[in-house]
């Protein structure tokens, strides 16, 4: 079974990216059983397909710009936007600049680890 405590800090540089696809690569932080932080990095172009879990999500825009949609609505947000997800909701994005995203969930992605 997974460690469900990360080490207390993270250090961005003592860690790798997670290649997904040739568009997006991510870095899981830090997560405890009932919070994760995720980075995810795409590039143009790049897609977070259409998908739903029971995890609450609050996506934060570090840089770039994306299409996201959630349930019906669709929305643009650039750096400095956030959306939240409710567990459940199929939602997904795509990248139209260079981005990355600030990813949390709760509870933990147990799938991710």
């Amino acid at each position: 079974m997974q460690n469900k405590l990360s080490k207390p800090f993270y250090s961005d540089k003592e860690n790798d990216w997670e290649i997904i696809d040739a568009h997006v690569k991510r870095k899981i932080c830090v997560y405890t059983p009932d919070l994760m932080l995720v980075k995810v990095r795409f590039t143009k172009g790049g897609i977070g397909a259409l998908h739903q879990h029971p995890h609450t999500q609050i996506s934060f825009v570090q840089s770039g710009k994306f299409k996201y949609t959630i349930g019906e609505e669709t929305k643009i947000i650039e750096a400095g936007d956030s959306c939240i997800i409710q567990g459940n909701i199929i939602h997904g994005c795509e990248c139209l600049k260079d981005g990355e995203l600030i990813d949390s969930f709760s509870p933990y992605r147990e799938d991710f680890i």
